[in-house]
């Protein structure tokens, strides 16, 4: 039997599939040749499937590298139940413990160790590793070691050190979701593999429906969004723990059931509220972007970002935490004009000056501010939203509009509207550069408030143009004008508009504007998204997930351990009757098969025979 042969075989065995999805099975086979690896694989195309088959075909012990906690519970815990001997040595257990582990570990008890990169270079840790047979090392979220990444951790580069003082240098691989090209030669350089073997799925996650609402009134509708999800489980964002806190009460005044997540809590009602949500006893937590990276939760339906990120890697990996499964999940962002002038501030007073100098810093701020911006063109820009983002990437879509994503479903109400513009311009030139968007919006729709009665813009000629338009789609306007250079916005803590670069070419009339203006009722997005039939036994499918999470509760383990909401979907599909259709089943290997494939056949024929639980 050769190595791909029996990386198959556990495969179908261990973790239940019949194949290897896209980039997997190169991952794997380039591993298996002893070759360094390179992956950048979306969240949700199984990058952990890319070295947990090498290391139950290597001899010798797999090493994994994680910046998280929670990540490596979930893992070990997962691991765990398809029968698969793992560990995780962290800041979480006691010395005792931890030297037990380690203990273990010198005798062969474990095929797969995950390790925090601060405990690397650990006296205890460097004397086990030194005498142990290490078949690979494994760096999971591979950009923390980039400090031109989101998320630059120092104890990353602790990595490279600690492989280059191992007797015998082990197969190296890094694997990320979000990796530009520059984070990626980062990546490489700073880890220095070795001619690593490129693995680059591609970025598309044609399971995601992208939406951007850009709403009057943001609370009004996060609820109303909710509404159209109830029942599902989902993450909703926001900028601040301030925001958290409000958000988590409004939420609970409505009725939603919500739990908030920050890292200005107590530890323990932090882990709490994390519990609660991974066990699904919450369905809808609120937090800041301390939550979630490492999170294995695979039933996350939505991911509703209450205000806008700061570049487009950290947006696509949060909103990438939802549709794990392979189900369809919704990434909806709910943009205002303030939120930029939030990341602003949040990038010119936020710079960690420990770990650079001046000159870095600067560089460094810089750099933000630019995807920031870049951030800005996806939120108010036209156009498809996953060609956007895939561009951004440098990954080509294969047609301009993917007809998944708000934009395109809305593009039935694309029109002309070069003399709209013209207006726009025109008015924000007479206006000498002297007022913001809000100002200007209000003007433009007419309105009369004290401080345009006093200053007289209620005189100017264009004054209530373009009231028949409604507020909403004049600021559209105005963003898509901004995204495009035609209006540009002043920096500061009060930015006012300008006219941009190609402000005289759409005052003349010299080129076309074409704008998707938005719905006065998104529900209709929703429901044309929502509207696809399945074949799946939806009564059959309410069976089995209370099936799950009684069983879930007595091992006191998340839901999704014991089967994915994928899993459960093809199995109310298929309806197995026999253990060997049960096998078929994706997601049901052996040792789940031996754990849990009796209770959910007799279930099955209990619902068949039209009995009750």
């Amino acid at each position: 039997m050769t190595a791909m042969d029996a990386a198959r075989r556990a495969l179908k065995e261990v973790f239940g599939y019949d194949s290897f999805r896209p980039g997997q099975e190169e991952a794997v086979a380039a591993i298996l040749r002893g070759r360094d690896v390179l992956a950048v694989m979306p969240t949700g195309a199984g990058k952990s499937l890319c070295y947990q088959i090498p290391a139950l075909v290597l001899p010798g012990i797999t090493l994994v590298v994680s910046p998280l906690i929670s990540l490596m519970r979930d893992q070990v815990s997962a691991l765990l139940q398809n029968g698969v001997r793992a560990a995780y040595l962290n800041s979480t257990l006691t010395p005792r413990q931890h030297a037990l582990a380690l203990d273990h570990a010198r005798r062969g008890a474990y095929r797969i160790i995950y390790v925090a990169p601060e405990r690397l270079m650990t006296d205890a840790f460097l004397s086990f590793a030194r005498g142990a047979d290490i078949a690979q090392v494994v760096v999971d979220e591979a950009h923390c070691v980039s400090q031109w990444g989101q998320d630059f951790r120092p104890g990353y580069l602790q990595i490279e050190p600690f492989i280059a003082g191992l007797p015998r240098r082990p197969r190296v691989s890094a694997f990320t979701a979000t990796a530009t090209q520059a984070v990626r030669r980062d990546i490489a350089r700073l880890l220095k593999l070795e001619n690593p073997y490129p693995v680059l799925t591609g970025f598309d996650r044609p399971n995601l429906f992208f939406e951007v609402r850009r709403p009057h009134d943001r609370d009004a509708e996060l609820l109303r969004f909710l509404g159209e999800h109830r029942g599902q489980s989902g993450i909703v964002y926001c900028g601040t723990r301030k925001g958290v806190e409000q958000v988590t009460a409004l939420l609970r005044a409505h009725g939603v059931k919500a739990a908030g997540y920050h890292a200005g809590m107590e530890d323990g009602l932090r882990e709490q509220a994390q519990e609660d949500f991974v066990s699904d006893r919450v369905p809808v937590i609120v937090a800041t972007n301390a939550f979630g990276m490492g999170i294995d939760k695979s039933n996350v339906s939505f991911v509703v970002h209450y205000n806008m990120p700061k570049d487009l890697e950290s947006y696509y990996q949060e909103a990438g935490r939802a549709g794990r499964d392979g189900e369809d999940a919704v990434c909806c962002l709910l943009y205002q004009p303030g939120d930029v002038r939030l990341n602003a501030f949040l990038i010119d007073h936020t710079q960690d000056e420990s770990q650079m100098d001046a000159q870095t810093q600067r560089v460094v701020a810089e750099r933000a501010r630019e995807r920031l911006k870049q951030m800005t063109f996806y939120a108010t820009g036209g156009g498809c939203l996953r060609t956007r983002l895939l561009t951004y990437f440098g990954e080509q879509a294969d047609q301009p509009c993917c007809g998944h994503c708000s934009a395109c479903l809305a593009r039935e109400q694309e029109r002309d509207v070069t003399r709209e513009a013209g207006q726009i311009v025109s008015l924000v030139m007479a206006l000498g550069g002297r007022y913001g968007r809000g100002l200007l919006t209000r003007m433009l729709c007419g309105k009369k408030d004290e401080r345009i009665r006093e200053r007289g813009l209620d005189k100017l000629s264009g004054f209530g143009c373009l009231k028949s338009e409604g507020e909403e789609n004049v600021r559209l306007m105005i963003d898509e004008l901004i995204a495009d250079d035609v209006l540009a916005v002043t920096e500061g803590d009060y930015p006012l508009l300008r006219a941009g670069e190609h402000a005289r070419e759409v005052l003349r009339g010299d080129v076309p504007v074409r704008m998707t203006l938005l719905q006065k009722d998104a529900a209709p997005i929703a429901k044309q998204r929502m509207a696809r039939e399945t074949s799946m036994d939806r009564a059959l499918f309410s069976r089995l997930s209370a099936l799950r999470k009684g069983i879930a509760q007595e091992q006191r383990v998340p839901p999704f351990i014991i089967f994915t909401n994928a899993t459960l979907r093809d199995m109310a599909e298929r309806k197995p009757r026999t253990r060997a259709a049960m096998l078929r089943v994706a997601g049901v290997g052996e040792g789940k098969m031996a754990r849990y494939g009796d209770a959910f056949l007799r279930e099955i024929a209990r619902y068949e025979e039209g009995g009750s639980h």
